[in-house]
């Protein structure tokens, strides 16, 4: 079957033009600015319409399986694609978490049945199954994800030689979630020296420190450079970890980091207007 879809204002490769589009057994055949003579193709007439590339989410939380009556699978990956979202990387700290074969496996099982996006899933590491790398499938798995602050699930990696396993070890991409833990706790006593348990809100980002993230995301970038790793570092949320990463072209790294857009548009000046 052939798709044609004609006069679109494509935004692709960093450049916006008006044009054309064949799809071809569910395959982009040709991008074109120049007219496609395609006789026995379905037309589809894009004028005033923006065409874009499907996105790519590289870290989604579903809450399959453990807690499917707040949402599923297949209802996630719905959402994403009526959103533009035609491929998504799901992180392992669901109910069990994804820190065993059978259950990461069971998570590509039921994708592969209800997701009508493309997907892959995150092994997640701990202190105690680092044997269990070696095994990943590396043309299935998206990546390694470790919680070096605790985080939603206690996935906690806080053992530095099982740390410099998981670096070493992993046939895959690491991601990491960044947070010197014990930074944060000496924070926390601190906070509930002065408030006891109603630490108000607004002490959070002094409690998890712009000092605690640094710690944390620099410990990461020295493991990946002794051990040649492939590292990604999720979510960055301070200007200091800038400095731990260099510009250029992503095919040209070994050592990413990302931000989150809410991150660039708000700050903790804005606790008390708008909440959490």
């Amino acid at each position: 079957q052939k798709i044609l879809l004609t006069n679109a204002q494509i935004i692709n490769e960093g450049q916006s033009f008006k044009g054309h589009v064949l799809i071809e057994d569910n395959i982009i055949k040709t991008v074109s600015e120049d007219p496609i003579q395609e006789t026995d193709a379905k037309v589809i007439d894009a004028e005033g319409k923006w065409l874009l590339p499907g996105v790519i989410d590289d870290q989604v939380h579903f809450r399959e399986p453990g807690l499917t009556h707040k949402a599923t699978i297949a209802t996630e990956s719905r959402a994403a694609v009526a959103g533009g979202i035609t491929s998504f990387m799901e992180m392992p700290n669901t109910n069990p978490q994804t820190v065993t074969l059978e259950a990461l496996e069971d998570k590509f099982k039921i994708a592969d049945e209800v997701s009508p996006a493309n997907f892959s899933f995150y092994f997640g590491a701990t202190n105690t199954n680092t044997d269990l790398l070696k095994k990943l499938d590396a043309t299935k798995v998206c990546g390694v994800k470790v919680f070096m602050g605790s985080s939603t699930g206690n996935m906690l990696v806080d053992d530095d030689k099982a740390l410099e396993a998981i670096f070493k070890e992993s046939p895959v991409l690491i991601a990491t979630h960044c947070e010197d833990e014990s930074t944060i706790q000496q924070n926390m006593a601190k906070a509930k020296a002065e408030f006891g348990d109603n630490i108000p809100f607004h002490k959070h980002p002094e409690i998890r420190s712009a000092e605690a993230c640094y710690l944390s995301s620099s410990k990461a970038v020295e493991l990946a450079i002794k051990t040649g790793a492939r590292l990604h570092v999720l979510h960055l949320s301070t200007a200091k970890e800038m400095s731990l990463f260099a510009a250029g072209h992503v095919c040209d790294k070994k050592i990413t980091a990302e931000g989150c857009v809410h991150h660039f548009w708000f700050d903790d000046s804005q606790y008390e207007e708008k909440g959490s």
